[in-house]
């Protein structure tokens, strides 16, 4: 668990380093390095701490790497919304682990998106641009599209599994498990995607009233949306007087100020609305059924009980995998989290099986 908590550290350090070699505005690229600083500082004091080699643990984990790798094909973005997943995480256990010791909760155990902000606004050549940029960015959906990739494979897999055992119980895996096969994958993968639809198209038309609402606000009312500005600055802790240039300033062009404000005052990022609703409903098919295919698969070739054990095999491996993934997020350990994603998968598979084996034996009975 100390080695653990070395590599998270490192793994920190090198992921923080790759942001800030990837960031265009140098302002938040130094903020970047700080904190690859700070969390080598902490890797190190670890390591001394228990009398270990730091040098020889300096290597990222697989982890790192392939998150490296993500953000290379995907952009970095998703890199540092993970990266503040993680860090939430990791502070929230520290704050639970010192209330179960009833030991005292100093402040200094909050996560580090806190941290950076700090860093970034003690910058004395911060502009407003800047500010909300990396407010945004923090904000941002970041790891999100990769999780839902994931969550999105299993929702297909686990649901499309439960319902082929549940028809291979009730007919001994012949060939009408393929056809509810089918028809599950089908159906399940069309929900999703209307879901996903209405959702995003919801969200949006909201979403775009809330800043209609805004801009005219902006248009009727310009020098209250400034003090209004320059108010949310002062609350994140910088100066009054700076806060209030940096207000003056994204006010002199009305559409980044509008942009600035819907951002700031409603946590609104209007770069994510551009997303296509029909889009997200096709990448909600797709990966929903590129889960829900595997326990399909085996029953195209084989009937009986050849077709179910391939059936559970095969999906066995998916849910693993899926598990592997799951920990780009959570930061817990492969092996633990991909076989606790396979048992509860087992489990869901193995109770349908044999409620379709009790229908089928009354049934056919």
């Amino acid at each position: 668990m100390k080695n653990k908590n070395i590599q998270t550290e490192i793994d920190a350090c090198f992921l923080y380093q790759r942001l800030a070699e990837h960031e265009p505005d140098a302002m938040i690229a130094n903020v970047f390095r700080q904190m690859s600083d700070i969390e080598r500082s902490h890797a190190e004091a670890f390591a001394k701490k228990e009398n270990i080699n730091f040098e020889n643990l300096m290597q990222p984990s697989w982890r790192a790497k392939t998150l490296n790798t993500i953000g290379k094909i995907f952009g970095y973005d998703y890199v540092l919304g993970v990266l503040m997943d993680t860090e939430k995480s990791i502070a929230n256990a520290i704050i639970a682990t010192k209330n179960k010791n009833k030991q005292e909760i100093t402040g200094t155990e909050t996560n580090h998106v806190k941290i950076l902000r700090t860093i970034l606004e003690k910058e004395t050549k911060v502009t407003g641009t800047q500010l909300s940029r990396f407010e945004s960015r923090h904000r941002s959906v970041g790891g999100n599209a990769i999780r839902a990739a994931v969550l999105g494979g299993n929702d297909g897999l686990v649901s499309n599994f439960s319902l082929v055992m549940g028809i291979a119980g009730a007919t001994a895996g012949q060939s009408a498990v393929l056809l509810a096969g089918l028809a599950g994958l089908l159906a399940g993968a069309l929900s999703m995607a209307l879901g996903e639809w209405i959702s995003v198209t919801s969200s949006k038309e909201l979403y775009e009233n809330q800043m209609q609402i805004e801009m005219e606000e902006l248009e009727t009312n310009p020098e209250g949306e400034m003090r209004e500005l320059a108010l949310i600055y002062i609350a994140k802790g910088i100066p009054e007087e700076q806060a209030h240039q940096m207000a003056a300033d994204i006010m002199k062009d009305k559409d980044h100020a509008h942009e600035i404000l819907i951002k700031e005052e409603l946590g609104i990022n209007a770069e994510e609305l551009k997303g296509s609703a029909f889009e997200a409903a096709i990448y909600s098919f797709i990966l929903f059924s590129i889960g829900a295919v595997i326990p399909v698969l085996p029953f195209m070739l084989f009937t009986g009980i050849h077709a179910i054990l391939i059936s559970v095999i095969a999906s066995a491996i998916g849910l693993f995998l899926i598990g592997a993934a799951i920990t780009l997020f959570t930061g817990k350990n492969v092996w633990y989290s991909g076989f606790r994603q396979v048992l509860f998968g087992l489990i869901a598979a193995a109770i349908t099986f044999g409620i379709g084996n009790l229908i089928g034996v009354s049934v056919n009975g």
